[in-house]
């Protein structure tokens, strides 16, 4: 029986021109294509969309997302995609709000509120409405909600449903809109939550450094639930921190720097990683724990953050080549973001190079799930 989570990659290394065939023109066909696509599949003009009869969070916004090119290739379809969105949004907000109250995810970026009132704001104000601060308020009044401490039973802190969630999404909108929407003192207020509520756990369960969080219970490492996002987002507000927690913050990454073995990171604090079966996805791994990396080095400009990120990269190209699907989470996807992002901050070409090699087996991927879907569902 085949163990393997990956495929053997058939591509050589970088040997100083990228691949043909995959010029801006050819791969945004492919894109329309597959947006075109998923616009079939929405729900009837009015219709609240309810998988499995939760409320969608940005789960079912993410189609929002794939209607929503901003890139200027779209640019003759930018309208007609952006009415799309709305319709979508505007059902998901309706399904938020007319939903039963479920205080878990109010304040959710990825799994509840927050990332649906975050797109809403987007799209609206991409369309020129300037009815797109009301999302928007909606989002800042969540804020109220995720400041205590101890806000969620299952865990406070994490990206998905937690606090780190709802700072970035405050960092998307602020980059989107050229403007903060938190205040210092809301941005304070949650990234005081989340220092406090680390030091407590830290103290609580005798950890040898100064933050640590769990979620259900596990003490996660991963940017899905885990550390890595957790002190991502506290280093994209460093500023607003006091000298002696941004030294906690500090000493809690270099903690997780040494806990990298061959490479990687197990999902667990303690783990030890069996290399037959190590996960390198972005949920749980290398692929999502180089964010961190790299907002390390960006912030203090340390070089062996950076070299951290690139040995990340190194082992994703090795093994990147999921098997469980194209998604982000742990697909080929996650995998390629991670050369995108490691061009960025070095400029090496070879990365383009990997993220261009991902792209054909993603596409695949991608074509088998939209044919099974319509086929067998």
């Amino acid at each position: 029986m085949d163990t393997k989570r990956c495929f053997a990659s058939r591509f050589d290394n970088y040997q100083g021109s990228l691949l043909a065939g995959q010029c801006e023109e050819a791969v945004a066909s492919l894109v329309t294509a597959t947006i075109q696509r998923i616009l079939q599949e929405l729900p009837p003009l009015g219709a609240a969309p309810r998988p499995e009869g939760r409320r969608p969070g940005l789960a079912a916004a993410g189609g929002v997302m794939a209607a929503w090119p901003e890139c200027p290739l779209f640019a003759t379809a930018r309208e007609r995609y952006l009415r799309s969105a709305m319709r979508l949004i505007d059902a998901c907000a309706r399904a938020e709000e007319w939903g039963e109250p479920d205080a878990d995810t109010r304040a959710a970026f990825l799994l509840g509120g927050a990332g649906v009132y975050a797109v809403a704001t987007l799209v609206y104000h991409a369309l020129g409405r300037s009815d797109y601060v009301q999302p928007l308020g909606k989002f800042r009044a969540l804020c109220a909600v995720c400041a205590p401490v101890s806000f969620l039973e299952c865990g406070s802190d994490e990206l998905f449903v937690g606090r780190a969630g709802y700072l970035c999404a405050a960092l998307v909108l602020k980059q989107k809109l050229a403007q903060e929407v938190l205040t210092p003192a809301q941005i304070k207020s949650i990234c005081q939550a989340i220092l406090d509520s680390g030091k407590q756990y830290a103290i609580k369960k005798r950890k040898p450094f100064p933050l640590m969080y769990s979620y259900y219970g596990t003490e996660y490492l991963g940017a899905a639930h885990g550390l890595s996002s957790i002190l991502q987002m506290l280093l994209s507000y460093h500023e607003h921190l006091k000298p002696s927690d941004r030294e906690l913050v500090w000493q809690s990454v270099d903690f997780l720097m040494e806990q990298e073995q061959n490479c990687n990171w197990p999902p667990e604090l303690g783990e030890t990683i069996e290399r037959e079966n190590e996960l390198v996805h972005w949920c749980h791994g290398a692929p999502g724990i180089a964010y961190l990396f790299a907002k390390a080095y960006l912030v203090s400009k340390k070089p062996q953050y950076l070299d951290t990120c690139i040995r990340c990269g190194e082992l994703t190209w090795q093994k990147g080549l999921l098997k469980k699907g194209p998604g982000i989470c742990h697909g080929v996807a996650g995998s390629a973001y991670v050369f995108l992002l490691l061009y960025r901050l070095t400029g090496n070409s070879k990365y383009i190079y990997r993220a261009q090699s991902s792209f054909p087996v993603n596409l695949i991927k991608m074509e088998h799930l939209l044919y099974t879907r319509q086929h067998c569902f």
